[in-house]
């Protein structure tokens, strides 16, 4: 064996190893000490929560940046503020059971201006806008505008027109069948959203005011009955289309008639969006040549409330041309002696005492009509 073989045995016998086992020690030392730390935080963290309560980190305090999309109603001002958007996603059941919501408490306890709705049963355009805007500008806190079209219209009206997003979500609405009735009620079901509105008047596009704003204020506001035309017509064209199928509910003695154009307080209002005893009656009994805009509203009003209407309706119009719908007025028609005549047609009861003015508003007046009436208007109409 050589020197060098030699040499290489005890350096490799005598070599001395690091000590590598203490690290795991050291290790495992450090990792028990923790765990007795933990042991010991939890059971002081349990014996406070036990005898006083939890306690709030100051991050738990804090409060989040953002704050939620729904928050629960906690003012009055919640429930009188009017929809800020009409065209809401309600169904018709959804939105007559809403409107029907009656405060059962008659003093209100906020300072509220009673407002008369003014409710636009329309096909398409309001071709008399403009001369609404100037009869309603100033009075912006006296009226509401609520408007029914048909459907498949889009309405296309400037920011500061009075008409503007005043639609409401609308249906098809035939003349002389249920639909229009129920047209009638889904625009007083969005008027009663406003706890403000008090007074309901039905109009057409084809509609004009008689008056300035504050003589049909005052006169609507001062009234102790509603305007509604419900009378006894023994002829073919009133008694003559009750069907008896209609009995009980409603008994041939109860059969009356009246104009479609209406004006009535909040309280015959919720009569009519709540009704659902004689409804199912006159959807099914009453329809062609049974007119039921002309009967329905007229009958239940006078089963209902009878005393509280004026048996009159507010808004003139011309049969004397005969047929199956009133006479329509173009432009060579308007003169000024003509709307006097109109105003001054006929006297009328007014809260118990015999008056000369008797219609505040008269149709059926053409799109042509605008300029002439314009013109016309103040110096005639007051406004």
């Amino acid at each position: 064996m050589s020197m060098e073989e030699e040499d290489k045995g005890p350096l490799v016998s005598s070599r001395t190893n690091p000590p590598a086992r203490s690290l795991p020690s050291r290790a495992l030392q450090l990792l028990l000490l923790f765990l007795i730390m933990c042991i010991t935080f939890s059971a002081v963290s349990l014996y406070m929560i036990r005898h006083f309560g939890v306690i709030q980190s100051p991050v738990a305090a804090t409060k989040p940046s953002l704050q939620p999309c729904y928050m629960e109603p906690n003012s009055l001002d919640h429930w009188i503020r009017p929809p800020s958007d009409l065209l809401h996603k309600m169904s018709d059941e959804e939105l007559f059971w809403r409107a029907t919501m009656v405060p059962q408490i008659k003093n209100y306890p906020f300072k509220r201006v009673p407002k008369i709705a003014f409710m636009f049963l329309t096909k398409g355009s309001m071709p008399l806008a403009p001369l609404w805007e100037r009869f309603l500008r100033g009075h912006e806190q006296q009226y509401s505008i609520y408007v029914h079209t048909s459907p498949s219209f889009h309405p296309h009206f400037r920011p500061s027109s009075v008409f503007y997003n005043r639609h409401i979500p609308s249906q098809v609405a035939e003349w002389g069948r249920m639909s229009i009735c129920d047209a009638e009620r889904r625009l007083l079901a969005n008027a009663l959203l406003d706890i403000s509105n008090e007074r309901f008047v039905l109009l057409s596009e084809s509609c004009i005011p008689l008056f300035n704003f504050s003589f049909i204020y005052n006169y609507i506001a001062r009234s102790r009955y509603s305007f509604v035309g419900a009378f006894d017509d023994p002829g073919p064209y009133g008694r003559g289309r009750y069907n008896p199928n209609m009995s009980p509910e409603v008994n041939l003695t109860d059969w009356r008639k009246g104009s479609q154009w209406f004006e009535i307080n909040r309280r015959l209002a919720v009569s009519i969006v709540k009704d659902t005893f004689y409804y199912p009656k006159f959807k099914r009994f009453c329809i062609p040549a049974c007119y039921v805009d002309e009967h329905y509203f007229p009958t239940m009003l006078t089963i209902r409330a009878g005393a509280a209407l004026a048996n009159r309706s507010t808004t003139w119009v011309d049969w004397s041309r005969g047929g199956s719908h009133p006479a329509t007025f173009g432009r060579a028609d308007v003169k000024e002696e003509f709307l006097k005549r109109i105003i001054h047609s006929r006297n009328c009861t007014y809260n118990g005492r015999l008056i000369s003015t008797c219609f505040l508003f008269a149709r059926k007046f053409a799109p042509s009509t605008m300029e002439p009436l314009l013109a016309l208007a103040p110096r005639v109409l007051g406004y």
